[in-house]
């Protein structure tokens, strides 16, 4: 099965917000292709998708995978408001880049998660020998998403510490760290609440 890029906006509504249509549709044809391989080579479904943590790392919390990419996506276009209104040219920023960077950063994580017996999310084996930005890179390749995405898929976590980010990536870097350390804080909570 492969999904269209007007399915895909009902999962993910901001990939509408990429002007360039063809840019577009090959952020759509990677989410198709994530959704269809993912889970162990079974796929998800969007309902199945919704329902996945944010992060794994964090507990049990009400925050899911879906509502952080779409929290991240909006985000950077705030964050990319806020320095065009500031700043100006001085800070130049391709704003479908930063868009399809920031819907597609996770793109891997479907690869990277799979369900055990008992149908729990869990890291699987493909997780444990390739993370996230390695197999969204390898797909965005695919579907000959710019170097330029891919640039923020490859360094949005701790495998760009040492390179220097674009300033798409360096946008996208922090929204994903304030859901994530976010996500964190109300983890610890959560077991505090549990003892």
């Amino acid at each position: 099965m492969s999904y269209t890029t007007e399915q895909i906006a009902e999962l993910l509504p901001e990939i509408n917000e990429i002007s360039d249509p063809d840019l577009r549709d090959r952020t759509a044809a990677v989410w198709s292709e994530a959704l269809t391989t993912g889970c162990g080579g079974k796929g998800w479904t969007f309902d199945e998708l919704r329902a996945v943590k944010f992060t794994l790392l964090a507990g049990d919390i009400d925050m899911t995978y879906i509502d952080h990419l779409r929290s991240c996506c909006k985000q950077c276009m705030a964050i990319a408001d806020v320095l065009k209104e500031m700043f100006g040219d001085i800070v130049p920023i391709n704003r479908d880049h930063l868009i399809a960077g920031s819907l597609l950063a996770d793109v891997g994580k479907p690869l990277e998660y799979d369900k055990d017996a008992n149908g729990e999310v869990i890291k699987g084996h493909y997780g444990d020998m390739l993370r996230h930005p390695f197999s969204g890179v390898a797909m965005c390749y695919k579907h000959e998403i710019p170097a330029e995405v891919m640039h923020i898929i490859a360094t949005h976590s701790h495998e760009g510490d040492k390179v220097q980010r674009s300033i798409e990536s360096i946008i996208f870097h922090h929204a994903d760290f304030v859901d994530f350390d976010i996500a964190k804080y109300l983890g610890a909570q959560a077991a505090k609440g549990k003892k």
